[in-house]
């Protein structure tokens, strides 16, 4: 959505969001973009792979780059999210730590610290003021910006948009001078069968629980556009057990049923086009150690 502004030079640019699992970014780049680019859950670590949205504020166009969440890495899936978190910061022009004002801080710590290395303009954003008490939130600003780490710090709500227009109006301005690189109308450099992959994991962490949403992911495996307007979708979910795949599929098949009715209600609304999808649910013990899945997910493979 294009907001009016005076006619001017043109500017385009990178920002990076990136922080602690769990502090909004998705949210965040849902709000600046205004439209649904990147899956929320109030699961941590939702996001695997980098998801750009693309938002247009005045004659500036903001390419959103939403990371991973940043954590202490265990599995060679949380080195290759860490990984790509830092490098995307490394290419923007802008970087923006999003912060959950309401945690424990604990976990920002490691960010603060690699933060000097990372050599890019940066700002703070704190984000759920709306659960945090005024003074308390007022201590917390004043003690990020003392850490002399950001040009800006904001206070923001993404959920409910607080603070969220002064912020869009910062970064119009703080985008450099240039052409725009991607069209008008575009909001995400996501393929639709990346999308389509994305929402259907979205819906499996809403519906399963405990560990079992982080140990699966999805590949839209066939797209077809059928003669009467209609896609046809196939998706593979992997997952490491046979265990697993009875509980993704459900007794009688049902919750396999209702996460592919969610999906492909969302997935045909993006489309524009009545979906039919397919789902399959397939064990591969493995698939965290196969590089193929992570080039599925916008990922580099780790050598260790």
């Amino acid at each position: 959505m294009v907001e009016s502004a005076p006619r001017g030079e043109p500017r385009c640019g990178f920002v990076a969001l990136i922080g602690a699992p769990n502090s909004g970014k998705s949210t965040l780049t849902n709000a600046l973009v205004g439209a649904k680019v990147s899956i929320v859950t109030h699961k941590a670590q939702t996001t695997r792979g980098p998801v750009r949205g693309i938002a247009l504020i005045g004659d500036s166009q903001v390419i959103l780059v939403d990371t991973p969440g940043i954590f202490q890495p265990k599995r060679r899936l949380d080195r290759a999210m860490a990984q790509a978190a830092w490098e995307r910061a490394g290419d923007a022009d802008l970087v923006a730590v999003v912060i959950d004002a309401h945690r424990d801080r604990e976990a920002l710590e490691p960010i603060f610290e690699h933060l000097p290395d990372v050599r890019r303009p940066t700002i703070a954003i704190l984000n759920k003021i709306d659960l945090v008490p005024k003074p308390e939130l007022l201590r917390l600003a004043a003690d990020i910006s003392a850490k002399h780490l950001f040009e800006r710090v904001f206070m923001i709500s993404a959920l409910n948009g607080d603070g969220v227009a002064d912020l869009k109006a910062y970064l119009a301005e703080a985008v450099p001078l240039g052409p725009w690189l991607y069209p008008e109308d575009q909001l995400t450099d996501a393929s639709l069968r990346r999308t389509a992959a994305e929402i259907t994991r979205e819906k499996l962490f809403l519906r399963l629980h405990d560990e079992l949403p982080y140990k699966l992911t999805v590949e839209t495996t066939d797209w077809k556009e059928l003669n009467d307007g209609s896609v046809r979708i196939e998706q593979t979910i992997y997952v490491e057990r046979e265990g697993h795949r009875k509980i993704v599929l459900g007794n009688k098949g049902r919750t396999i049923k209702e996460i592919g009715s969610a999906a492909r209600a969302e997935i045909a609304e993006i489309v524009g086009a009545p979906v039919h999808l397919i789902v399959f649910v397939k064990v591969r013990e493995r698939w965290a150690e196969d590089p193929e899945r992570y080039r599925e997910m916008g990922l580099d493979y780790p050598k260790r």
